[in-house]
């Protein structure tokens, strides 16, 4: 009950914000102009910051584990071309197929991780090396497939060099290595200059909330319900029932467990929305599998936790 309460605790204050935005919309208040601006501005500037922000206050040196970040970056390798592999199979629509597969395989590891394993231990523990480990992937990989499936994708060489500018000018991935980078260094900014990184930092996530609120359309989204209920599946479901078993039969315990659901059944990031609207894709799939998987997620999370400990694996 009390892994229950906090999962919703956790979760519900995002879908709020969500139908804030939602709300605010349709009373007149926000309007499409707001959304597209607040979107680029997310994207280029309080997201990046965030990632850098958090990634720059973790000690990497310190805390490193090169068997759990190789497991994590295996783990959502196979999770990615997976995923994209059986959409382009599958998926008779060609315009869905990029948003679906960033919001299939991409959760909220750096927002979520970090909060449960400090809620469950006091400590960030081995979030961190997580995120390290799926993070920068998460972004390359979601460019790699937005720039291949978007609407002005073109033919063969050129995507390959379009995704790779995109994956280099990408603000969100610059915004992983320049945190990287700090940690590596042990950099510490002036008060000053700390306060005012922070500051644009925070407003990431709530300001992706209320657009992505704003921007949701349900009659749209309901059109492509089929396709949400299945990406918060895999999102939620089966990528976790998959690897759990083997992170446990490699020994990652407590703290490394609680990282890797994270990792494997969160909710879809709201960067998804960000990235999927900047590169023409398709918005309306996105903020859907979002909400829905928001919705599912403190009881998918829930059960898995509930099972980990009822095996003694995490304490």
């Amino acid at each position: 009950m009390d892994s229950l309460i906090y999962s919703l605790n956790a979760t519900m204050p995002i879908f709020f914000v969500i139908v804030v935005g939602y709300v605010l919309k349709r009373i007149g208040m926000l309007n499409d102009n707001f959304v597209e601006v607040a979107n680029k501005f997310n994207f280029k500037v309080t997201l990046p910051l965030l990632l850098c922000t958090d990634i720059g206050a973790t000690n990497i040196i310190k805390n490193f584990d090169g068997k759990y970040i190789l497991f994590c970056a295996i783990v959502t390798s196979i999770c990615f071309w997976s995923i994209w592999f059986f959409t382009k199979k599958f998926m008779k629509d060609s315009y869905m197929k990029g948003a679906f597969v960033q919001a299939s395989f991409r959760g909220s590891a750096a927002i979520l991780g970090i909060a449960f394993v400090q809620n469950i231990y006091g400590t960030a523990g081995m979030a961190p090396m997580m995120i390290i480990g799926a993070v920068p992937l998460y972004n390359i990989y979601s460019v790699i497939v937005l720039t291949f499936e978007g609407k002005n994708s073109t033919e063969g060489n050129a995507n390959i060099k379009n995704a790779f500018i995109n994956i280099i000018k990408n603000p969100i991935i610059i915004g992983i290595l320049l945190g990287m980078l700090i940690s590596l260094l042990s950099i510490n900014f002036p008060p000053m200059i700390d306060k005012t990184l922070k500051s644009f930092s925070v407003m990431a996530s709530p300001l992706a909330l209320v657009t992505i609120g704003a921007g949701f359309q349900g009659r749209k989204a309901l059109a492509k319900i089929k396709p949400t209920l299945v990406a918060s599946c895999l999102k939620l479901e089966l990528q976790a029932a998959i690897f759990l078993p083997i992170a446990v039969y490699l020994g990652f315990r407590d703290q490394k467990l609680v990282a890797l659901i994270i990792m494997l059944g969160s909710p879809t990031t709201v960067s998804c929305y960000i990235m999927a609207k900047n590169m023409n894709n398709d918005g309306i799939l996105t903020s859907s599998i979002i909400v829905m998987t928001t919705l599912l997620s403190a009881f998918t999370l829930t059960f898995f936790i509930f099972i980990l400990r009822s095996f003694e694996l995490i304490i």
